[in-house]
Order: C-alpha cells, then structure tokens, then sequence
C-alpha cells in the first residue's frame, strides 16, 4: 500500500526531540507528581509524627493549664496569635517542604533535570478561549478524566473497605484514654493512606506509560520532514552527492595521470589492477600511485598500454596490494620480496628502456 504525503511514519530525529524538550514537549505524568508529593508527606508525617502530637500536647496543656492567667487584650491576642502560627508552622512545616520538594522534583526527573526555557516564555495561545475549548473536548482531556475516574473508584474502594474496618474495632466498644484514641486513629489514617499511596503509584505508572507512547506518537513526522531537517541541519543531500561524485571524478583523474609514471601494473587480471613505481634513490621501497576494480582496473591498463607499461599477472599478489596497500603509500612490508622479484624481471625486460630513462635524468 502506498505511503500517503501526510502521513507521519518516522521517528523523531534528535534535533526534534531537542527543540520539543525546550518547548516543555515531553512525557509527564500528573499522576506520578501527585503521588511522590503524597509519599513523601506520608514519610514527614511518619517520622515526625510523634514530634507534632507531642507540641500539640504541651501546647493545649499550656493553655487549658493557665486559663485562670490569660488576659483578654489587643496586645496579648497579638502575641497569642504569632505562638499559634509559629507551633502549626513547626508542625505543619516538615510535612509541607517534603510534599513540595517531592513534587518539584518528579517534575524534574520528568524532563531529565532540563530547563524548558521556551516553555516559560510569555504564549497567548494558552490563554485563547477557543483553543482552551479545544483543550477541553480533546483525547488527551479525556484520557485525564478517565484517570480521575478510576482514582476516585480506588479511593472510594480503599477507603470503604477500610471505614468497615475501622468501625469493627474493639476500641467503640470499651472505654479508652485521650491517648489509645489517638494512637488509633492515627494508625487508621496511616493505613488507609498506604493503601491509596499504593493504589495510586499503579495509576501513576500506567498513565507515565501511557505519556510516553503518546508523545512518541505525537512526535513523529514524516518523510518529507525529515528530509527538510536534514537539508538545513546537514545540507541539501543531493548537492553533497554531487560533490562527493565530482571528488571522485577528480580523484580518479588524477590517479590515472600518476599511471604513467609507474614501472609495472600487477593485475588479477581483468578485475583488479596495481600500478607500482620505484625509484632507488628517493624511495625506500616501491610506492602504489594508482588502483582499482573492473572499471577502473580497465582504465589503469589501457593508459599503461598507451605508455607502454609493462602489464603482469600476479592474482594473489595484486590482491593482498589492493586490500592492504593505498594509493601514495608505499606496499606492506610482506610483500617486498615478491614485489622484488617482478621489478628484477622488468628491469631484465627492459633494461634498455630504463637506461635510457636515467641518462636522459
């Protein structure tokens, strides 16, 4: 079936993803906020529980302990009430910066402890009554309110089932202190609220999961997207293949004019082509100027038979130059002696040739 133009098919590049992550475009779960802010409250007010009951004694001894003492003025309710402030602070206080920091930084785990520096720059688009419509009536509006739905069932469930519970203990029963009640009530409360934690830390993971496909689908673009980007990211792709060919061509001519002056072509014999040059006094060892398969292998020859270069067959030889030899550097090591032997055996050939070549150097 064929691709539609519209259709969004592949992956976002990184460079979208970078640009959406600066946007605040990323996967985020309400959820899973709202559960670490209550996790963490429920740790404060687990480990500073018993810290809160007892200010909270002390201070309605002190005041059920001195009523005879108090003074009903305009000073002294001043002063009563900064106390007050200061003790629900003190108690309150722990459980509040733990909720708050918890939140902040699910949020920042979230977005991988980056910055959406685009995302908190003034947007009027936030603020248009018709998009904020759109918003309302939209899936990702309904996909929120499903997931309030199935908390309040949770909770409602959770906190029935405990209620029942709760209501059977022996304590309505039986006359207790101040004290056992609140122990009990407080260790009621602490298991509802884990139970829900519980709950909730599944809803939470399921609708993270649920984000991130969704902005991954969200994210995707298509074909002709993706090669816009490439164009202005890394250049139009057509125009760097037609440099790299012209690099070729220019390369290739310039190997086939280095042909000329080599000593001998070793070929394999149609397939692949070698051409060698040494000369004793500059060089160390013998130096490939030019290599190259089929086509080019036949072009290598044909300018070597124009110049009447000599052409051997050597199949083994000519492959272990063109793998492991490159063009300007001199041949593997291994391969002196056999390379030796075809230069002593030009040299024998031709030797008229080359003598005439160095007295006319």
């Amino acid at each position: 079936m064929a691709e539609q133009g519209g259709e969004k098919t592949e992956q976002a590049t990184p460079k979208r993803l970078e640009e959406a992550m600066n946007k605040g475009q990323f996967a985020r779960s309400a959820e899973a906020q709202t559960v670490a802010g209550l996790l963490a409250g429920l740790a404060a007010l687990r480990f500073s529980g018993a810290d809160i009951w007892r200010r909270l004694a002390e201070t309605q001894v002190s005041i059920l302990g001195n009523l005879h003492d108090i003074r009903i003025n305009e000073a002294s309710l001043q002063g009563y009430a900064i106390r007050g402030v200061v003790v629900l602070l003190a108690c309150v206080g722990p459980v509040v910066v733990a909720t708050g920091l918890a939140g902040i930084l699910a949020g920042t785990a979230q977005a991988r402890f980056r910055a959406a520096s685009e995302a908190l720059s003034l947007n009027w688009e936030r603020v248009n009554p018709v998009a904020g419509l759109k918003r309302l009536f939209s899936l990702q509006s309904a996909v929120a309110t499903a997931t309030s739905v199935v908390k309040l069932v949770v909770i409602f469930s959770l906190s029935w089932a405990q209620i029942k519970t709760t209501l059977n203990d022996p304590i309505f029963y039986q006359a207790v202190g101040t004290a056992r009640i609140a122990e009990f009530l407080a260790k009621a409360a602490i298991s509802l609220s884990t139970q829900i934690i519980l709950a909730l830390l599944v809803v939470a993971g399921l609708d993270y999961v649920y984000q991130v496909w969704k902005n991954s689908r969200d994210m995707m673009m298509t074909r002709e997207e993706v090669k816009e980007e490439l164009k202005g990211s890394e250049g139009n792709p057509q125009i760097k293949a037609r440099q790299r060919r012209r690099r070729a061509r220019n390369g290739l001519r310039k190997m086939l004019a280095d042909v000329v002056k080599a000593e001998v072509i070793v070929t394999n014999p149609t397939h692949i082509a070698v051409a060698l040059r040494y000369d004793r006094k500059t060089m160390k060892a013998p130096v490939i100027v030019a290599k190259g398969s089929r086509l080019n292998a036949l072009r290598i020859r044909e300018v070597a038979a124009r110049h009447q270069i000599p052409i051997i067959e050597n199949k083994p030889l000519a492959r272990l130059m063109f793998k492991h030899g490159r063009v300007g550097g001199e041949i593997p090591a291994q391969l002196y002696a056999a390379v030796a032997e075809i230069l002593a055996w030009v040299y024998r050939v031709n030797r008229y040739r080359y003598y005439a070549e160095q007295n006319q150097a």
